[in-house]
């Protein structure tokens, strides 16, 4: 899968991301808006396990965010199971210094449409923390709605923070 974008583009992993993506990914400001289960520091061996295990996906859900060929960030899907089953949740992260050029916004209208078109979902969700403004700008500019605020609902370096909800649903 490829899609181009105007500044970007959303593509597989390959091993040969790896040396770029520790480098882009090794940043505290970044680990502080995604899960626990992103390291902290990222070293290149974290780098080569999390490529492996994308290249031995059978369902490709998670892809490189690349910009003049080195893979910058990622965004991927993931699919919710039981009465859940019609929803996914998608997140993403980019280096720092691609921050504020519009290619999350850009990126997030991608792999939405790949979503709605590759899957038979109603529901597309993301959750942001209460600190990262500059996700919730990207998200309501390509279309998504925040739905609910859930307070104190994560623990995240040492505080409990407030989880955004924003959502976008198929169309009719």
């Amino acid at each position: 899968m490829k899609i181009r974008l105007s500044k970007a583009i959303i593509r597989h992993f390959k091993m040969s991301d790896k040396i770029s993506i520790t480098k882009h990914a090794n940043n505290r400001k970044i680990w502080l808006n995604v899960r626990n289960a992103f390291p902290h520091p990222y070293t290149k061996e974290n780098a080569e396990w999390w490529i492996s295990s994308m290249l031995e996906e059978e369902i490709k859900t998670k892809f490189a965010i690349a910009v003049d060929g080195k893979a910058v960030g990622g965004i991927g899907l993931e699919m919710k199971e039981d009465v859940y089953s019609s929803t996914m949740e998608f997140g993403y992260w980019i280096g720092e210094e691609y921050w504020s050029k519009g290619i999350i916004t850009e990126a997030i209208q991608a792999i939405t449409n790949y979503a709605f078109q590759k899957f038979d979902i109603m529901r597309l969700e993301a959750h942001v923390y209460h600190w990262n403004i500059g996700s919730m700008r990207a998200l309501e500019k390509a279309g998504f709605e925040k739905e609910a605020i859930l307070k104190k609902r994560v623990f995240k370096d040492g505080v409990y923070v407030d989880e955004h909800i924003f959502v976008k649903f198929r169309e009719s």
